[in-house]
C-alpha cells in the first residue's frame, strides 16, 4: 500500500499531465477545476482570475458549484480573502460566518462549510486564486494543502503559457494578412 505523500505525488503528476496536454485556455481551466475537486474530494472548485482593469476576480472556470453561486456578485480582489492576493494560503473554517467571506449569505446558502483559498502565481505575480469547497466541516492536512499549492502553481503557468500561445496565433495571423497585403499591393505596382 503507498503512502499517502506517495499517493498525492502520482495524482498531483496525474492531474500535470492532463493540463500540459492543450494550449487551450478553456480546456485547461475546466481540467484545473475537475482535477482539484475530485482529487481533493471536495464540493466543487472555482478559478479567480485577477482583471487588472477593475480589481475584480472574475470566474474563468468551475466545478461542482451552482450557477446561482457563481453569478452571486462582482467578487472584489481587495475584499474578498484579500491575502491570497497577497500570495497567502488562507483556510476558511465557517463559510457563512467568516468576515472574509465576500458574500457568507451566499456560502450558507450553497452549502459551503470550508473554503480553501490559494493564489495563483506566475514570477511573484499573483494572477489570481483557485478556491477550493467543501459542503462539510474539515481540516487539510499538510500534504493536502501542499497539493493545492503546487497544483495552483502549476496552473497558473499554464494558463500562462495557453495566454501567450493565443497572443502569439492572432499576432501570427496579422502577420500572415498583412504580409499578404504587401505581396498583393507589390504585385498591383
Amino acid at each position: 500500500m503507498e503512502s499517502k505523500e506517495i499517493t498525492y505525488f502520482r495524482l498531483f503528476r496525474e492531474v500535470c499531465s492532463k493540463i500540459n496536454s492543450t494550449l487551450e485556455l478553456k480546456k485547461i481551466l475546466k481540467l484545473i477545476t475537475e482535477n482539484a475537486t475530485k482529487t481533493l474530494k471536495a464540493k466543487g472548485c472555482i478559478i479567480h482570475l485577477l482583471d487588472k482593469r477593475d480589481n475584480k476576480l472574475k470566474v474563468s472556470s468551475y466545478y461542482g458549484m451552482s450557477d446561482a453561486y457563481i453569478n452571486k456578485g462582482p467578487v472584489d480582489a481587495d475584499k474578498s480573502i484579500m491575502a491570497s492576493m497577497r500570495g497567502e494560503i488562507v483556510f476558511i473554517a465557517n463559510a457563512a460566518e467568516d468576515p472574509l467571506v465576500q458574500y457568507p449569505d451566499k456560502a450558507r446558502m450553497e452549502g459551503i462549510a470550508t473554503i480553501l483559498s490559494v493564489p495563483m502565481t506566475v514570477k511573484d505575480n499573483t494572477i489570481g486564486v483557485l478556491r477550493i469547497y467543501t459542503a462539510e466541516p474539515r481540516e487539510y492536512e499538510k500534504i493536502e494543502l501542499e497539493f493545492a499549492a503546487g497544483l495552483a502553481d502549476m496552473s497558473a503557468i499554464a494558463i500562462e503559457n495557453a495566454r501567450i500561445y493565443s497572443y502569439l496565433e492572432i499576432n501570427h495571423q496579422t502577420l500572415i494578412n498583412d504580409v499578404s497585403m504587401w505581396f498583393d499591393y507589390g504585385a498591383r505596382t
